[in-house]
């Protein structure tokens, strides 16, 4: 039956039906037990292909397990078989298990429990030459190992000692944590204790745990299937894993994932029991598949987890019982490691805790955690085997890239070299010593004599140990038992080096402070890598360059915390560009056989820094902008993208953008590039047109008409006929297609306007921009249009007002403000609602009325204090423009809604706070400036009327001013 339910390629799979009664036939046999007529190897194999059948199912059958009692079910028999057999272990599971929580029911019967613990002292007591005492702390998963290389598999098992030096295992200094593990391994313990549990836990011998049946007992070919029985149902619960959304299976969580055991309470059996328990290395290295597993895309249903604060309540929050788990998993995680000796269950373990690491929220749970794992993984970066070598420095990674910075991770990148490290016996000091001395001797220009920056005053000891595995050559002591990586290799095998690579490339970018006195070194590593035959090294090297010059970049950001005297030196940067530009860099760029190298260089290229080009030899900025305008051509779409990606960057460069040729031949490449029949190059195409345009805005309000007479016309009305069209694209390439629109309308000049080849245009580049605005489009899309739409409005050569879009973009805006549900949309189109800066734009006097009545209507909208704050600031913008016949109605309504206009007014007088996401920079000052001109201009109006109006607006108005001075004087007072 197992067989049948095998998945062949070509051949249809079994129907529905057949399915459902195999899955059904294979459940009760896993649920049933095992009866006296029948032996113990039989069942064994009868459990075994029940779950190869159910597993196959799951894979070929792509079975989806949505029911909950189904799943429950089958989740219970795999808890049930994943412990089948295991030494000194007895367990009764209930027939389903349910979502929940809180840890499950796991029923123990002490009396079988103590049977099976004497039956497995008997069988196996007296073959023992070295004992070991079992640990138990509570009950399960407290125990850990030694890495004896005598003793392959066998494990030490005593919690009780444990109990008393697992805190100092988990303090010790990285070193001696091998030492305080044999050290528990033989603590002498009572003779009571050792008649029930000398030998219960204890890992038989490799040549025992596998298959082979040297000794002849039938005792070991019954280990040898109980194990594979193990091993069948973590398959099994792997494949389910896929089968079932995480979200789903996370309300399992409890059941298969240890939690820290209440006061006087034994810790229920988990993944963890297994992969510190079992006798067989590939059972262990099943069980922590499974709980990678499960760990990996956990970051959000573990987010909840708090410990930072201790609680003092009657009850236990779910994000403390949540965090309480997290830390049970480092801990039980870093026993294993330091126990375990087989290379592939180490591999796994590490593995493990990288994803661990990876999900779990160190920003909300008391620091100490990621400590322990550092430095318990610093003596297995020099491990003899590759694959541990290279699961450690992911490791590393993920703790360098985890809600970076993290206060904890920069103490511990700030540790001594040696710090760990010194004990391992794999000859570290002298690669750290060398890693100095690898260096080119070729001077650089513009190097400076001393660190710039604030250079740390102990070098950070991952950046060094990074570099020298990746440059120098290996060391005698790194001998691979591993064949795929020839011993006559010079540096270390690749693996290792691009691993190395990522961890030096997550550390610049999440710890770039740190890295930053190592930049022209990390150039040089960078230079070195692009300089290799290897296309995988190449390709990193040009990663890390992109990732330095990300770094730099940000630091000059305008709104960096980072102070001008601790940035890196201008003069540092150029020394580091050139060093690139005369190095490899441009033939990586043109290294057309390698296109996802050309792509990394081209975003590498991108990262330099404006005020760096700046200071380049005029040589070396033309070869940039040569390459990235000959790249723009390229047939490969990945390098195409990334080309027209770095010249949206070049076109805010300020020595840039006011070259007009330069413009010009910026903007015809990103057009050709827009038409370009793939989707991502159409996107960064629209993306570098909106810098382009914006680069626009700023040449003409910084040079004037001189610019915009010298910026070709055909170009202009190219651009504008391209942004059109592409804002009917995707939504990816449409939200930037409207920004580009919006400047271009605004950077017309009135012969633009009056020339009969623009007109149409125009009022179809106005259409598409109401349409959009209009549209069931995402949201970022209609923000940038309403913005757009806010752009135009500026343009006073445009006849707004007059034109007969006038009505359609004001409606548009106005119905975007009552009824969107994102209120980004609604304040964009606020304040493009205020943006006009004359009466006569808004039309006649029901236009404006309608404006004035869609903002006072969500002017009491309650959940957004910066939509209420750009309402307020363009009712006012509205008052200070209205003309007389405007009046009765803002009288109307003030009579109406008066007192709910004036608390928000005054709020909105004395608020400070709520500008910066309106994305407005209106002060105090400001602010009353425009309330006093608002009223100085009614006051003007209401003499024209002479008493006619119902209600004085402008009393209204000198009302809520003088009621915001005297708070402001109490408030100083």
């Amino acid at each position: 039956m197992a067989n049948l339910c095998l998945s062949v390629p070509g051949q249809p799979y079994l129907d529905e039906s057949y399915r459902s009664v195999c899955f059904q036939t294979f459940l009760s046999i896993l649920q049933s037990s095992k009866t006296s007529d029948v032996d113990d190897i039989t069942f064994c194999m009868l459990l075994q292909n029940a779950l190869k059948g159910i597993q196959s199912l799951l894979n070929g059958g792509k079975m989806k397990l949505m029911q909950t009692d189904q799943l429950g079910s089958l989740l219970a028999v795999l808890k049930k078989c994943m412990f089948h057999g295991l030494p000194g272990l007895s367990i009764e599971m209930p027939p389903v298990l349910y979502p929940a929580p809180l840890p499950q029911y796991d029923k123990r019967s002490p009396v079988k429990q103590e049977q099976s613990e004497l039956a497995a002292f008997k069988q196996t007591g007296n073959r023992r030459k070295k004992s070991k005492g079992k640990q138990k702390k509570g009950e399960f998963g407290e125990d850990t190992k030694d890495d004896l290389a005598d003793t392959g598999n066998e494990s030490i098992h005593e919690t009780d000692m444990l109990k008393l030096h697992l805190r100092d295992v988990q303090n010790s200094p990285c070193s001696d944590l091998r030492t305080h593990a044999l050290d528990v391994a033989y603590m002498p313990t009572g003779k009571d204790h050792l008649s029930s549990h000398y030998n219960s836990w204890k890992r038989i011998s490799s040549s025992e745990s596998e298959y082979s049946d040297a000794e002849g007992g039938i005792q070991s070919k019954m280990r040898s299937y109980q194990a594979k029985v193990r091993q069948g149902a973590l398959a099994c619960f792997l494949s389910a894993i896929k089968s079932i959304e995480k979200r789903v299976l996370y309300g399992y969580w409890s059941a298969f994932v240890p939690d820290a055991p209440g006061i006087g309470s034994p810790q229920s059996v988990s993944l963890m029991t297994i992969a510190l328990k079992d006798p067989s290395p590939k059972t262990r290295a099943c069980s922590l598949q499974v709980l990678s597993a499960i760990l990996e895309g956990s970051k959000q249903f573990l987010s909840v987890a708090e410990d930072a604060n201790d609680h003092k309540r009657a009850f236990t929050p779910f994000s403390v019982t949540i965090a309480s788990s997290i830390r049970e998993l480092h801990r039980c995680l870093l026993l294993a490691l330091v126990a375990e000796s087989s290379s592939q269950t180490l591999t796994q373990i590490i593995k493990c805790l990288a994803n661990l690491v990876s999900n779990a929220p160190y920003n909300r749970l008391k620091p100490g955690l990621l400590t322990r794992v550092w430095n318990q993984i610093k003596p297995y970066i020099c491990h003899k085997d590759v694959n541990v070598r290279v699961s450690s420095l992911t490791l590393l990674g993920a703790i360098v890239s985890i809600q970076a910075p993290l206060p904890e991770v920069q103490l511990l990148l700030q540790q001594p070299s040696s710090s760990g490290l010194s004990n391992s016996g794999t000859g570290t000091p002298h690669r750290f010593n060398s890693s100095e001395q690898w260096r080119k001797t070729f001077p650089l220009e513009g190097e400076p004599a001393d660190n710039p920056g604030n250079m740390p005053s102990e070098p950070c000891w991952l950046i060094r140990l990074c570099i020298s595995i990746i440059v120098l050559p290996r060391e005698d002591s790194c001998s691979d038992s591993d064949a795929n990586f020839p011993s006559g290799c010079v540096y270390e095998p690749s693996p290792v080096r691009l691993e190395s690579l990522q961890v030096l490339a997550l550390l610049v970018k999440g710890y770039f402070s740190m890295a930053q006195s190592y930049l022209l070194e990390l150039g040089e590593v960078a230079c070195k890598c692009m300089e290799e035959m290897d296309p995988s090294i190449q390709l990193h090297g040009a990663k890390l360059l992109e990732e330095l010059g990300t770094g730099v970049v940000q630091q000059y950001k305008p709104d960096s915390a980072v102070a001008p005297d601790h940035r890196v030196p201008v003069s540092v940067v150029v020394a580091f560009w050139t060093m690139m530009l005369n190095g490899p860099l441009p033939g990586a760029l043109q290294n057309s056989q390698h296109a996802t190298l050309q792509t990394s260089a081209c975003d590498a290229l991108s990262s330099i820094l404006p005020e760096a080009f700046s200071s380049l030899q005029n040589d070396r900025q033309i070869l940039c902008i040569t390459l990235l305008l000959g790249l723009n051509h390229s047939e490969n779409p990945l390098v195409k993208a990334a080309a027209a990606r770095a010249l949206g960057v070049y076109i805010l460069f300020s020595c840039l953008r006011q070259d007009v040729m330069f413009v010009a031949d910026t903007a015809n490449a990103i057009l050709n590039s827009l038409h370009d029949k793939s989707p991502n190059v159409r996107a960064k195409a629209a993306w570098s047109l909106g810098n382009l345009t914006d680069t626009l805005i700023v040449n003409m309000e910084t040079m004037g008409q001189s610019f915009q007479e010298e910026f070709s016309d055909l170009l202009l009305l190219k651009m504008l006929r391209s942004a059109t069209e592409a804002s009917k694209d995707k939504d990816k390439v449409k939200s930037n297609a409207v920004r580009a629109l919006g400047n271009l309308l605004h950077f017309l000049q009135p012969y633009h306007i009056t020339n009969p080849r623009f007109r149409e245009t125009i009022e179809e580049s106005i259409q598409a921009l109401i349409s959009t605005v209009q549209s069931e489009a995402t949201m970022k899309v209609r923000w940038n249009a309403c913005y757009a739409l806010g752009n135009v409005f500026k343009n006073p050569a445009l006849p707004l007002g007059e034109a007969p879009w006038t009505t359609q973009a004001y409606n548009a805006l106005s119905s975007v403000v009552k009824s969107c549900k994102n209120f980004k949309v609604r304040i964009k189109s606020a304040m493009a609602l205020s943006i006009p800066s004359k009466r006569e734009c808004y039309g006649p006097t029901e236009q404006f009325c309608q404006i004035w009545s869609a903002l006072v209507d969500f002017l009491e909208f309650k959940y957004s204090a910066s939509l209420r704050t750009q309402i307020c600031q363009a009712l006012i913008h509205l008052l200070s423009l209205a003309k007389n016949t405007d009046l009765p109605f803002i009288s109307e309504t003030i009579t109406e809604n008066g007192d709910a206009i004036k608390a928000y007014v005054l709020q909105y007088m004395k608020s400070g706070v709520e500008e910066n996401e309106a994305g407005m920079h209106t002060n105090l000052c400001e602010r009353e400036k425009a309330l006093k001109g608002a009223i100085e201009h009614l006051c003007g109006i209401e003499k024209q009327l002479e008493g006619k109006a119902r209600v004085r607006v402008s009393v209204y108005l000198e009302d809520i001013l003088t009621n915001h001075v005297n708070a402001a004087e109490l408030t100083e007072a």
